[in-house]
C-alpha cells in the first residue's frame, strides 16, 4: 500500500510540474508577443535592460505560479490562477508602458534604469498576486 501511495504523489508531481513548466513556457510566448522587442535577441547580445524586465516578469509570474500549485484546491483550480499571474504580469507590462511612453525604445537601447524598473514593478506585482492567492 505505501508503494502504491508513493507513486501517486510522484504522478502528481510530474503533472503539476510539467503543468508549471508548460504555463511558464506559454507565459514567455505570450509576453515576448507582446513586446515589441525579441528579448532574447537583446539578452544575447548583451541588453542589461532586456535581461532585468524579462527576469522580473519571469519571477513575477513564477511566484504566484508557485503559491497557485500550493494553495489550489485542485489541478485546474491551479490551472486558473496560472492564467490569473500570466494575466497580471501582462497588465503590468502595458502600465509601466503607459507610465514611460519610451519604454520599448529604452529597453532596445540596453537603458538598465528602465529595464530594471519594469522588472521590479513586475515582480513586486507578482509577490502581491502571490499572497492574494492565499486567501
Amino acid at each position: 500500500m505505501e508503494i502504491a501511495s508513493q507513486f501517486s504523489g510522484v504522478v502528481k508531481f510530474l503533472v503539476y510540474f510539467i503543468a508549471s513548466l508548460g504555463l511558464t513556457s506559454l507565459f514567455l510566448i505570450v509576453y515576448m508577443r507582446i513586446t515589441p522587442y525579441n528579448e532574447f535577441d537583446l539578452i544575447d547580445h548583451g541588453n542589461t535592460a532586456a535581461a532585468c524586465s524579462l527576469s522580473g516578469a519571469l519571477f513575477g509570474f513564477i511566484i504566484p505560479l508557485a503559491s497557485a500549485i500550493i494553495h489550489s484546491v485542485n489541478f485546474f483550480d491551479m490551472l486558473l490562477w496560472g492564467a490569473v499571474a500570466l494575466g497580471i504580469q501582462v497588465l503590468v507590462y502595458f502600465l509601466v508602458k503607459q507610465l514611460f511612453k519610451g519604454l520599448p525604445a529604452a529597453i532596445e537601447e540596453g537603458i538598465v534604469s528602465k529595464g530594471l524598473f519594469l522588472g521590479a514593478l513586475s515582480m513586486g506585482a507578482g509577490i502581491l498576486n502571490a499572497a492574494c492567492m492565499s486567501y
